[in-house]
C-alpha cells in the first residue's frame, strides 16, 4: 500500500515519541521521569472545571453553531486580545479550534498551496516543519546563532526570502528555547514582512509564562499593516493547565479567518462542546491560577538552569519564558559510555533514558542539533531527583 506523497514527507513528532517511551517504560514498572512533553503538572483551575460540569448537566452536549465557535468564547476571545494584546478583533475575525496545533494547521492549509515556502527559524516546535509539508509546501529552515539568543533576525530573515516565500512561523516565547522578541525585534521583522508581503504565523501559546520583568509583544499590535498580514494563534491549554480540553484560536483578516474556517468545517466540525464553555471561564474569569504556576514555573527554572550549569561540558542560558531548558550539550558528543557511543543529541537522550531513566527531548527533532530539551512543567521534587539521575549518568561518560 502506498501513501500519499504529503504523508510520507512527514516526520512524526519526536515529542510524542519519548514521551509514548517513557510512558511505555512506566507500564514496565520502571521508574522514568519525564521532562519531555510540554504540559502543566497542574489541575485545571476549580473554577473552569465547575462551568464544564455544569455544561453537560444542563445537556451542553450537542453540535455547536457557528462552527467556528460559540459566540460567547469568541466575545471573550475578542476581549482578551484587547485586554492583553492591544488588538481589535471581531467574532468574524477569530476563530476557535481544537487546539492551538490545530489552529496553525488550519492557517496552513488556508494560506499555503503547494510549492510554497515557508521560513521557519531554528530552534522550531517539531510541528513547524511538518504542517507545510502535509499541503505541499516547502519548509525553508533558517539557522539562528546563539549571539543573537537563538532568534531570528531582519537580515536572516530578508536573506531566506524567494519569490516562492509565503510564510514566517514565528514562535515567542519560544518553545524549546524559551527566548522572546523584543518589540524592537518584530518591528524590524514585520518591516520585512510587509515590505515583501509576506503572511507571518505567530504562535503565542506560552504568551503568559515570562519572567524577570520580560514583555511579551505580539507582532501584530505593531500596526494595521503587519496585522493585516499576521495570523495570531493562542489557546488555553499552557497558561490554565488544560491541554487535554483541546481549545486554540486564531485572530485574522476576515479573508482569512473565513479560509480557516471551510477547513474546520469540513474537517472537525467544532471544537468540544463542552470544552468551550470552560474556556470561556478561564479567560472571562479569575486570572490569579496563572500567577501561581508562572511563579512555581520561575522557581524550577532557576532551579534546573543552575544545576544542568553546574554540569561539566553543559551549557545553559536562562530562558526568558515558556517551561523549557534548552542546554547546549554538543561537548559530550564523541565520549562514550562502556561500549556506547554519544554522538549526537538523539543518542545522548537515549542515553539518558535507558542510563538514567530520565526522558528528555533531542535537539535534531527541533532543528539544532547542540542542543537537548527539557521541561520543567512538573514538580520540584522530580526535577530535583531529575537533575541528580543526569549528573549521575554525565559523569560516567568519559
Amino acid at each position: 500500500m502506498t501513501l500519499s506523497h504529503n504523508v510520507q514527507r512527514v516526520q512524526p513528532s519526536v515529542t510524542m515519541q519519548i514521551s509514548a517511551r517513557a510512558a511505555a517504560l512506566k507500564r514496565e514498572g520502571i521508574d522514568v521521569v519525564a521532562l519531555s512533553a510540554g504540559e502543566p503538572d497542574f489541575d485545571t483551575p476549580d473554577n473552569i472545571k465547575k462551568v464544564a460540569i455544569s455544561a453537560i448537566e444542563n445537556g451542553f452536549t450537542k453540535y455547536t453553531t457557528p462552527s467556528s465557535g460559540i459566540i460567547e468564547l469568541k466575545e471573550a476571545i475578542c476581549a482578551k486580545f484587547k485586554r492583553d494584546n492591544g488588538l481589535e478583533y471581531t467574532p468574524d475575525t477569530v476563530t476557535v479550534n481544537s487546539g492551538a496545533k490545530h489552529s496553525l494547521f488550519l492557517a496552513v492549509a488556508a494560506l499555503l498551496n503547494p510549492g510554497d515556502e515557508v521560513v521557519i527559524p531554528t530552534p522550531y516546535w517539531v510541528t513547524y516543519s511538518e504542517q507545510p509539508r502535509l499541503v505541499g509546501a516547502e519548509p525553508v529552515i533558517v539557522e539562528t546563532r546563539p549571539e543573537n539568543g537563538l532568534k531570528l533576525t531582519a537580515d536572516e530573515f530578508r536573506a531566506a526570502i524567494t519569490p516562492n516565500t509565503r510564510m514566517l512561523f514565528l514562535c515567542s516565547p519560544s518553545n524549546p528555547s524559551g527566548a522572546v522578541y523584543t518589540r524592537e525585534e518584530l518591528q524590524a521583522l514585520a518591516e520585512v514582512a510587509v515590505q515583501h508581503g509576506i503572511f507571518v504565523l505567530s504562535d503565542e501559546i506560552y504568551e503568559k509564562l515570562v519572567y524577570d520583568g520580560i514583555e511579551h509583544v505580539s507582532i501584530a499590535a505593531l500596526g494595521e499593516d503587519i496585522k493585516d498580514l499576521t495570523i495570531v494563534v493562542n489557546g488555553v491549554s499552557k497558561a490554565y493547565a488544560m491541554t487535554g480540553w483541546r481549545i486554540g484560536y486564531a485572530g485574522a483578516s476576515a479573508e482569512i479567518i473565513n479560509g480557516m474556517n471551510k477547513v474546520q468545517m469540513q474537517e472537525v466540525s467544532h471544537p468540544s462542546s463542552i470544552s468551550q464553555k470552560a474556556a470561556v471561564e478561564a479567560l472571562d474569569g479569575p486570572q490569579e491560577s496563572i500567577e501561581e504556576m508562572r511563579i512555581a514555573f520561575d522557581q524550577r527554572r532557576r532551579y534546573m538552569v543552575d544545576r544542568l550549569n553546574a554540569m561539566a561540558n553543559v551549557q545553559c542560558t536562562l530562558p526568558q519564558g515558556a517551561f523549557y531548558a534548552y542546554p547546549d550539550v554538543s561537548k559530550l558528543y564523541g565520549s562514550k559510555s562502556g561500549q556506547r557511543d554519544i554522538t549526537d543529541s538523539v543518542t545522548l537522550c537515549e542515553y539518558l533514558l535507558e542510563e538514567g531513566r530520565v526522558a528528555c527531548v533531542p535537539g535534531a527533532g527541533f532543528g539544532t542539533q547542540e542542543h537537548i530539551r527539557l521541561s520543567y512543567a512538573t514538580s520540584m521534587e522530580l526535577i530535583e531527583q531529575a537533575m541528580d539521575r543526569i549528573d549521575d549518568a554525565l559523569k560516567k561518560i568519559g
